[in-house]
Parts: structure tokens; sequence; C-alpha cells
């Protein structure tokens, strides 16, 4: 089968299993290209083009083809003419431009100033980390209604369209560093088995956390502490953004 198709709709869950029932372990955002690799009642077995992410969604009216101009640069922009949003790092192909307007899609507009051109680089790191303070941790999420600790590091990647594994399993290989620190730096990755988190200063360090149930800024020592103390967890990895 392996057709090659793009999502045009704001967030779409991917299952471990083709059931609705089954954990979501990540999420399609508006624009991603994916490969169909089968089907399965009303389910695809899809294939993520962007960091090869295999799972399953539920078969939906997809498009194959696309040409992305622009991706959103907020943490989400409404959709006008509709009660839905667009997250951070969608891809877009602009269809029309009226004032501050643009059209992406037949009666669809978003904002002009929430978006950029598909190739601008975002460097600041904090900057996009800090836009999801506060946002409720999910885990598979990749927006702002439900985020997880990995992808939140990867949308960074990401939206600078640069490879950067799913997972924190994966992350953690892909990734150089070492396993001890005495003075940690702004832009340093912190990772244990199954949790990652980013300093955004030498003191201070932002992540997904789940036992806070969102986006939260921590001391960097007082939170290794905890993980090891609540979790049993030790750092597995330390490097660099």
């Amino acid at each position: 089968m392996q057709s090659n198709y793009y999502s045009t709709y704001s967030c779409i869950n991917i299952y471990e299993q083709p059931s609705i029932n089954s954990k979501i372990s990540s999420q399609i955002i508006y624009g991603e290209k994916f490969k169909v690799l089968r089907k399965i009642k009303s389910f695809l077995k899809i294939r993520t083009s962007y960091d090869r992410y295999t799972g399953y969604i539920k078969n939906k009216n997809f498009i194959k083809k696309f040409k992305p101009t622009h991706k959103v640069k907020t943490l989400n922009t409404r959709i006008y003419k509709s009660n839905n949003f667009l997250p951070f790092s969608s891809e877009i192909e602009i269809i029309k431009k009226k004032k501050n307007y643009v059209m992406f899609e037949k009666n669809k507009w978003i904002k002009q100033k929430d978006i950029t051109h598909i190739n601008k680089k975002e460097e600041n790191f904090s900057k996009i980390f800090k836009s999801y303070l506060n946002c409720k941790y999910k885990w598979g999420g990749k927006t702002h209604q439900g985020i997880d600790c990995s992808a939140l590091i990867q949308l960074f990647y990401k939206f600078n369209r640069r490879f950067f594994p799913r997972d924190t399993i994966d992350q953690i290989r892909y990734k150089k560093g070492n396993r001890s620190k005495k003075r940690f730096k702004i832009g340093d990755i912190i990772y244990w088995k199954g949790h990652v988190a980013a300093c955004i200063s030498s003191k201070k360090l932002i992540h997904a956390y789940g036992p806070e149930k969102k986006v939260i800024i921590m001391p960097i020592n007082e939170t290794i502490k905890r993980i090891e103390r609540t979790a049993n967890l030790e750092v597995k990895k330390i490097c660099k953004i």
C-alpha cells in the first residue's frame, strides 16, 4: 500500500494499537507527512516522515499533494470561520492574503503575525520551551492542549527542520554526552530513563513533568534529587541542545 499523505487536521492521535482504547503514543499536527503502511478496518498503520514514528491513526480524508510555504510560530493560532486552532510548528500553504490575515484552506483564515516562512529558524530554545509553561502534561501530547517531556524537546528541532527522535529512549541514543556534570549551563539537556528536561539557566530547568501535571520551571539540583528520591532514577545522560 505504502502511499504518502499529509494531515490537514489540527491534531490527530497516534495509537499504539488500532483502537481508540489503546494508549496514545504520539500525535500528528497539521501539515505533517506520513506513509500509510496498511489499512486495518477503520484504522491506518502509518509511519511519519519527519521522525519515522510508527503507530495507528483513525482513517480520515487525507491529501496527497501539499506544498507548505509557512509555519505557525506561536503556541497556537485560531482558525477563523471555525472553532479550531493550528498548533505550534504546523505547516501551511498560503492560498490568499487579505489585510492582516491569510487563507490556508477554503474559508479558513489565520492571523499573518502568527506565522513565518517555512525555512525561518528560531535558535532561542528557551523562548519556545517557555511558551508551553503551565500547559497540561499529557503522555503522547504535542500541542498546547497537552504535551509530554520528549515532545517539548523535539518540537524545537522540528520547527527548525532538523531531525530529532520522538521518544526519550531514542533521544538518549541519538545525543552524545556524559552521565555527570558539576556545573550546568543554559542549553544542557538532562535525561533520565523515560524523562528529559532542558536547562534554561545554570540554576533552572524546564520540563513537562508528570507529577506536577504541567510544564514547569524548577531548580536543577532539587529536581535531580526529587526524581532520584521519588522515582529511584539517576541521570543517564547530559548533553547540549
